[in-house]
């Protein structure tokens, strides 16, 4: 295999992020585009930036193209602004983003349990100039209780994100105790212990946090994984993360699930940006 010398990552379930893999083409023709190249998986951020509420045609539509494809999708984003852009979540910011996101709430799980997806990602929020922290703390709590019985309902679990201080430096989770200490405090309001940490390996690198230690502790609460190489967000191989031995760790430590692609294809078309993968 060209790249990476992978022994072991055929033993990897690998999904691709068609929110940031094949965004050259419209958001319909990206399903077929991931299944021609080879996966069986793809994961999206919420697709209607400007929408938590889209017509049922466009739900429709976009939930065509997914079972036409033949893929399954593995995770969802609720609502949660402008991605990419200035944004990284609604659910804690007080008003009208909040309001978008509970409207939201039921949509999403709807649509994600249409199609069988068992994870849904709630982005947590910037920190909003003028608001006490704690009233932010306290809105989330109660949104994310929202979702979390949304996502049991359709049999899902809901994932909490830690981005990264650098390219986020307005969101209050970017560490792995941060995040994780959210799902805790979220499945002990809610009794259903759905709330699972999304590890997400580019973002805790760029916080400079100890990758192993963060798996040997947290693997165990953790409910999907994301990769991309560190420093570019780019392809396996292009960056100097050791993600062939970070994701060895996570199978030794029990981790069996999806690990998602969010990483950028660079300056060649989607297609091209899986020569690292085995075949």
């Amino acid at each position: 295999m060209p790249g990476l010398g992978w022994d072991a990552a055929a033993e990897q379930r690998f999904d691709v992020n068609l929110s940031i893999l094949f965004t050259e083409l419209p958001l319909l023709e990206r399903p077929a585009a991931a299944a021609a190249a080879g996966f069986t998986a793809v994961e999206l951020w919420w697709p209607w930036i400007d929408s938590p509420t889209p017509e049922r045609s466009e739900l429709d539509a976009l939930r065509k193209a997914i079972e036409d494809a033949g893929v399954q999708l593995t995770g969802l984003n609720f609502y949660a602004g402008q991605l990419p852009g200035p944004d990284r979540g609604a659910l804690s910011v007080p008003g009208e983003e909040s309001e978008r996101f509970r409207a939201n709430v039921e949509v999403a799980a709807e649509f994600a349990g249409s199609l069988g997806c068992g994870a849904l990602n709630a982005l947590y929020g910037n920190r909003v100039d003028g608001v006490d922290p704690a009233e932010q703390d306290a809105l989330a709590l109660e949104n994310l209780v929202l979702a979390a019985r949304a996502a049991d309902g359709i049999g899902a679990i809901l994932l909490i994100e830690a981005l990264n201080k650098p390219e986020s430096p307005l969101y209050p989770l970017v560490s792995a105790p941060a995040a994780v200490g959210v799902a805790d405090k979220v499945n002990a309001a809610t009794g259903l212990d759905n709330a699972r940490f999304l590890m997400d390996l580019y973002h805790l690198s760029m916080n400079g946090e100890d990758l192993p230690a963060v798996i040997e502790r947290y693997t165990a609460k953790t409910g999907h994984v994301q990769i991309a190489d560190n420093p570019g967000r780019g392809a396996p191989g292009t960056g100097s993360l050791p993600l062939e031995d970070l994701l060895g760790r996570l199978r030794k430590a029990g981790y069996d699930g999806w690990v998602g692609l969010e990483y950028k294809p660079g300056d060649r078309p989607s297609a091209e940006a899986f020569d690292w993968l085995p075949r």
